[in-house]
C-alpha cells in the first residue's frame, strides 16, 4: 500500500499520496450517483402493495404486473418505436453534419457546430413548449411522427460531438488518397472514411436511442394517450398512484442503459485495430 501510495501516478511526478483526496472524491461522487440506483432495484422486487425499502418479502409479481399489462406495453412500443427512428434519423443526420464541419469552411466550422449542439444547451421546457406550437398546426401532436421529429432534434448533439471527436482523430489524407485514385466523394466515404470511424457512428447511435427513449419532457407535451411513451406514463402513475411497478419499470431501464454500455464497449477497437 505505501509502495503504491508514493508511485508517480502522472508525468508530473505528482505521487498518487498527492492525488489521494480525488480519489476519495471521486468514490463519494460515484456513490452519490449510484446508492439510489441501488434502492431502487430492491424495491422492484417488493411482495408489498407500496414502496418500501427494505422490502420484507420478494416477489416477480411488479414485473409480471408491467409485463403483462397492455397499457404498459403499448407504451413501451410507442418508447421504442420512437427511440429506433429517432436514432436512425439523428445517426444519419448528425454523420453528415459531422463529416460537412470536417471538410468544409473552417470559417463556419464553429458556427455550424453551435447550431447542432444548440438543442443541448436549451432547456427541454423550452424545446417542448416550441414543439408544441409548432407540431399543433402540422397535425403532429400524439403521433409517432411528432416524438422522433422532436427526438431527433434532442439527440443530434450528441452524436454531432461523436462523430466529430472520430472524425478528428482520423487522416482525412486517407480519402484524398481515395479520391485522386478516381473515387468520387460519397463513395471515399463510404468505403474508406466510414469504416475508420464505424465505432463512433455505432456510439452515437446508442447515445441517441437512449436519449429519446428516456426523454420525458417533450414526451409531455406532445404525446398523450395511445400515442404517450413509457416515460410520460411513468410520470402520469407516479403522480395518480405509487406503488412498486413503477420500481419495476425503472430497474429495467437501468439494464438498458447498461445494455447500452456494454455493447459501446465490446463495439469499441481493441488496441491493435486503433
Amino acid at each position: 500500500m505505501r509502495n503504491w501510495l508514493m508511485r508517480s501516478a502522472t508525468p508530473t511526478q505528482i505521487t498518487n499520496l498527492g492525488r489521494l483526496w480525488l480519489y476519495v472524491f471521486g468514490v463519494v461522487a460515484l456513490l452519490f450517483l449510484v446508492i439510489p440506483t441501488l434502492i431502487v432495484i430492491p424495491m422492484s422486487f417488493s411482495a408489498s402493495q407500496y414502496l418500501e425499502f427494505p422490502p420484507r418479502e420478494f416477489s416477480l409479481r411488479w414485473y409480471e404486473n408491467y409485463f403483462g399489462s397492455a397499457e404498459w406495453m403499448r407504451a413501451t412500443t410507442v418508447s421504442v418505436r420512437a427511440a429506433l427512428l429517432s436514432s436512425f434519423l439523428a445517426t444519419v443526420i448528425g454523420t453528415a453534419a459531422a463529416y460537412g464541419i470536417r471538410v468544409g469552411s473552417a470559417r463556419l466550422a464553429v458556427p455550424l457546430t453551435g447550431l447542432f449542439i444548440l438543442p443541448m444547451a436549451v432547456p427541454s421546457i423550452l424545446i417542448a413548449i416550441g414543439s408544441l406550437f409548432v407540431f399543433a398546426p402540422l397535425g403532429l401532436v400524439n403521433t409517432t411522427e411528432g416524438l422522433v421529429v422532436a427526438h431527433t432534434m434532442l439527440a443530434l448533439p450528441f452524436v454531432v460531438i461523436v462523430i466529430t471527436s472520430g472524425l478528428l482523430s482520423y487522416d482525412m489524407n486517407q480519402e484524398m488518397v481515395a479520391r485522386s485514385l478516381g473515387a468520387t466523394r460519397a463513395r471515399a466515404f463510404f468505403t474508406v472514411t466510414l469504416p475508420q470511424i464505424k465505432f463512433s457512428v455505432i456510439t452515437s447511435a446508442l447515445f441517441a436511442f437512449y436519449v429519446s427513449f428516456d426523454e420525458v419532457i417533450v414526451a409531455i407535451f406532445i404525446s398523450a394517450g395511445t400515442g404517450g411513451t413509457l416515460n410520460r406514463k411513468m410520470f402520469n402513475a407516479l403522480r395518480d398512484q405509487v406503488d412498486p411497478t413503477i420500481a419495476a419499470i425503472s430497474t429495467c431501464l437501468v439494464a438498458v442503459a447498461i445494455t447500452l454500455l456494454v455493447l459501446a464497449q465490446i463495439f469499441r477497437p481493441k488496441a491493435s485495430e486503433a
